[in-house]
Order: structure tokens, then sequence, then C-alpha cells
């Protein structure tokens, strides 16, 4: 590989060691906890430090090595979370400092690195430095925020137009995202410096790296001047993102992690393959992995709200874009799910076969090369929640879509459109076992409970060999245990299927070739030509012997194929196949 820093792996103890330190999250799978809603540990219906503390046992026994936290500082919520008003602090909903360092101390006992979020795009309206800000041009604190008397026509992202008016100040602040989440000023050399005492806060603590929130939007273009007017929402965008100083402002908080065994990885919105190679490769090279949304779109047009059909075909050309431009050059961030994002098995697989397609998303990305994350309650298939009413809804951006978007169409139907896309989706709480709350709080959660808890559910799962969660355990365990899996070269096979996604790893004589049914009905697969007449060892299926069902609307009539159809190579619905070649 041409990166100088590929780290090598010893595969005959039961743990992978690291040689090169800056290398040691390439082997490495995660497990994203958004707190509130993971495990109430208090009793109070919130999820907190004191619920994770119990559970990383459990986070553990998944296969994975570490946990990325979203934010948890103090905050008054309007994006939950990621208004932050204090960079050093717990919010008192999640615990205090020490309950994170028993956390911290606890996980890396097991094994597990602990990744924080780091949100410096924007604070909330109510961190110390907006609130002095406020006061006027004359203190220390004036020129942290961007402040203008007369706004551009931008919009923001998640509420309106990007600029808000202060009566105290008597100017308007940008806000790219909700009115309380004023953005920062990276321009002001004092607030960079700010950005890395806080690095070196959390660093000193023990903490294993950070995940960068919307990092590529911190450099705004000099004068910020209008927008495009035929890009609503985004047409500020292109004066925002990847900003003309970005590269020089990330090389400063790089040099902060260049003192520490840590890493790196950042979001970055609508960032291209071409500009993320700047971020991931070369003399500007800031970020060990990116996040990238292409590979989440195949269902829909730049924001989820706006809907079109599943396209795999739309999926396999992110997936392979970005293997073959980051392949001995950077290293890929790889999901399905986040806290951003509505669950997986409602948009590209079926909750009518629920169990094969989230088996079968389960292997369609975490054999690619890169960095497997997985979303709480990604592991057991956890389903979009349909609420009755917007007014169930607490996430902003869901709130505003709906009052702002398709406003010819009746409310049911506008409604829908919510249930497809809200991020809420992905935040209902933890579905632990099938008593009142799912098991996540002995009060009433702060959140309304998927109704599907008593068919889906840890606890049910883990005694359940052929679950999604154990299928999750088996790919962790495939991957973490070959050279191939982690290392070794991409390739796609038969990109134009339209329900097939195929791909091989290779490296030196031995290749594993992926195999996945995105079809409700059997489709036959052809094996490709440099696999004729050699015979493979199936290594994974997420078809057990016996028939599954979990009843009620998980039932879906079997569709049996026999032997001889099986032997031509025909594959059941959401059926996936993993097997293994030697030449």
């Amino acid at each position: 590989m041409e990166d100088d820093r590929s780290s090598e792996i010893d595969l005959n103890t039961d743990n992978i060691q690291r040689v090169n330190l800056r290398d040691w999250y390439k082997p490495m799978s995660f497990y994203q906890i958004w707190v509130r809603s993971f495990a109430d540990g208090n009793g109070d219906g919130i999820g907190d430090l004191y619920g994770v503390y119990d559970k990383l046992e459990y986070v553990k026994s998944i296969g994975v090595d570490g946990i990325w936290f979203s934010p948890i500082y103090p905050s008054p919520n309007a994006d939950y979370g990621y208004d932050i008003s204090d960079y050093r602090d717990i919010h008192p909903d999640f615990g205090d400092l020490d309950q994170f360092k028993k956390v911290l101390k606890r996980a890396h006992a097991l094994g597990l690195k602990v990744i924080m979020d780091l949100v410096v795009n924007h604070t909330s309206d109510e961190h110390p430095w907006f609130v002095e800000s406020c006061k006027g041009k004359d203190n220390p604190y004036s020129d942290y925020y961007i402040w203008r008397d007369e706004p551009n026509n931008w919009d923001s992202l998640f509420e309106g137009k990007a600029w808000e008016y202060n009566k105290e100040r008597g100017q308007y602040y940008l806000h790219i995202f909700a009115k309380k989440q004023p953005d920062l000023n990276m321009d002001n050399p004092k607030v960079r410096q700010e950005v890395k005492d806080i690095m070196r806060f959390w660093l000193d603590m023990g903490v294993d790296g950070f995940r960068e929130d919307v990092i590529n939007f911190i450099s705004k273009k000099e004068g910020l001047p209008n927008g495009l007017p035929f890009l609503p929402a985004v047409n500020g965008m292109p004066y925002y993102k990847d900003g003309p100083h970005i590269h020089e402002y990330l090389a400063e908080f790089r040099k902060v992690c260049d003192d520490y065994d840590c890493f790196q990885l950042g979001e970055g919105p609508m960032t291209t393959v071409k500009s993320a190679m700047k971020y991931l490769t070369g003399p500007t090279k800031s970020l060990d992995m990116m996040f990238s949304f292409d590979h989440m779109m195949a269902d829909c047009l730049y924001t989820e709200y706006v809907h079109r059909p599943f396209s795999l075909i739309k999926l396999k050309k992110a997936f392979t874009k970005w293997q073959y431009a980051l392949a001995g050059k950077g290293w890929n961030a790889l999901y399905l799910e986040n806290h951003d994002h509505p669950r997986i098995i409602s948009r590209y697989g079926s909750e009518h076969f629920w169990r094969e397609s989230g088996t079968m998303l389960a292997a369609s990305y975490i054999f690619q090369q890169g960095t497997p994350f997985i979303y709480q309650g990604q592991e057991i298939g956890m389903t979009n929640i349909k609420l009755m009413s917007i007014d169930q809804y607490v996430d902003v951006s869901s709130i505003t879509n709906y009052h702002t978007y398709h406003l010819k169409e009746d409310p049911e139907r506008r409604l829908h459109r919510i249930h497809l896309s809200s991020r809420d989706s992905a935040r209902t709480p933890m579905q632990w076992d099938d008593t009142e709350n799912a098991g996540f709080s002995r009060s009433t959660p702060w959140f309304y409970v998927n109704p599907n808890y008593h068919r889906v559910n840890v606890k049910k799962e883990d005694a359940d060999e052929n679950s999604i969660l154990n299928f999750y355990r088996k790919c962790l365990s495939l991957r973490k245990n070959s050279k191939t899996l982690i290392y070794g070269d991409y390739t796609e096979h038969f990109p134009k299927d339209k329900n097939i996604f195929m791909y091989e790893r290779s490296l030196d004589s031995e290749s594993y070739l992926v195999i996945c049914s995105f079809s409700r009905l059997p489709v036959k697969a052809h094996k490709p030509a440099k696999f004729a007449g050699k015979r493979g060892e199936l290594v994974l299926c997420n078809y057990p012997d016996e028939p599954v069902s979990y009843g009620g609307v998980f039932d879906h009539v079997e569709q049996e194929l026999s032997e001889i159809e099986l032997k031509k190579g025909y594959f059941r619905p959401y059926e996936c196949r993993v097997y293994r070649y030697y030449t």
C-alpha cells in the first residue's frame, strides 16, 4: 500500500496488536452511543453515563474495539447536544466528570478506546462566549462569532434564514444550523486556541481521539458573499464548505493530536471524493478518516426529506467510488447508521424481511476496506418509529421540514415524509428487553419507545444464534481475524446489476467474495470469471439451516429454493454469502 503509515497485525493472538501507534484505528471497529437514548442508570427516564457504565460489557461483547460518544457536554438541547454551552463538563442529565472518568477507566480496562464528539463550527447561544459577545464590540469575546450589520441571503440548514438579529448588540449573527447554534469565527486566532485547549483537556483526561462535527464548514469565504438564489436551503454552502483557510486551521488542530496517541475523524457533509482527498492525504492531510454522505443518498435527493425509490446502483456507485479513490492513499470510515439518519432497514432493507435484510446490510459494508462504525440499536435491527402527529417529534430539522416544504400536500402525506426521514427515528430508546419501556428505564422515557420492542430487543437476540445481533458479532469476528478483510484490495463485480452487490477483498493469495442480494425475490448471481472453476469455502451466510420467524409484523413466507437452484447461483430474498478463495 502507498500509505507508509499502514500498520501490521498479529493474527496469532487473541487481540490485534498494533505496530504503528498512529494507525491503531485501522483494524478496529467502533460503536456509537447517543447517550440520552442508550440506557437510563438513575431511573429518571433519560439515558446517562451510569447506564453506559452498566452496559460496557455488552458493548464489548458485540466485538467492537471502541466507543464514539455523541456530545455529552452541557447543552440546552436545541439540537440535542450539538449546541454546547460548556466544552469542559458533562451534561447534568448524564452525570458528571467523575462518572465520565469512571466510564473511561472501565472502557479502557475492557480494551475499548473512547472518542469524543468535537463540535466547533458553532456553540449554543447560551455559551458564555456568546453571552459576552452579545454585549458589544469592545469586549474580549466580541469577535468570537460572525456578526454583520446587514445579513446576506444565506439560508440555514435547520431553521429559516442563516442570520438572526440580536437586540442587545444591534447586529445579526450567523447560524448555519439552528438559531440557537451561532457559528464561531474561526478566523479569530483566539477561537482556534480555545479549540486546541479543549482538545488537550479531554486528551489529558485519557480520551483516544475525536469525531469532528461538520468540520469542513469552519472556514467561511471572506466577505460572505450572497449565495446562489437557485439553491434553496443550501445557497450559501459554496462559501462555507471547504473554505479558504480550512486546511490551515485543521493543521493547527492536527499538531495537538501529534502530541498524543489519538486520531481524528471528520464529518464532511456534501464532501466530494476530490475535496476529501485533501483532508486525508498529501501535504494538507489533517484527518485520519472522514464520514462522507454519498452512500446515504441512495433513496433521497440531498436530504432524506426529498425522497425517491431506493437505487442499489446508486448505493454501489457511492461505495465503490470512495473505495477506489482512497485505496493505498487514505482510509474509509464505514457506516450505515448514526444519530443523523433514519434506521437503515426501514430505508435500504425491508421490515417484511427484517432479519434477512438486517443481516445482509451488515455484510454489505463491514467487509469493505475501512473502519466500521455501528450505531446503537443497529446491531439488533431497530427500525423507524411512526408517530401520529408532528407535535410528537422533537428534532428541530424534522419540525422545520414539515412546516416549510411540500406545503401543498395534505398533512398526512407530509407526516409520512417525516416518518421516513426524521432523525428522531434513530433516537428512540434502546430496546434491551421486552419489559416495560423496553428495559431502557424504570420511569417514563424522555422519548417514545418503538412498539416493536417486544420482538426486537437485545435479550431475545442474544439468546438466538440466528439473530441480527449474533450475525453482527460473526461479521466483526471474521473481519478482525483476517488481514485480507482489513487491508486487502477492494474490487466491485457486476456494477450494473440492479439486485446484487458483489465485491472482492484480496491480499496475496487469498480472496474473499462478498455477495449481497437486495431483492425481495429470488435472484441469480453470476460468479466472476476469475473464480470460474474454483471452489470457494462458504465462511458466512445469513440464512440458517432452519427457517426463522419472529412472529407478528415480521412474519414472512419462506421462499424455498431447491438444492439444484442454489447450486446454480440463485439467492434467496436479501441473502448474503461470503466465500474465501485461495490461489
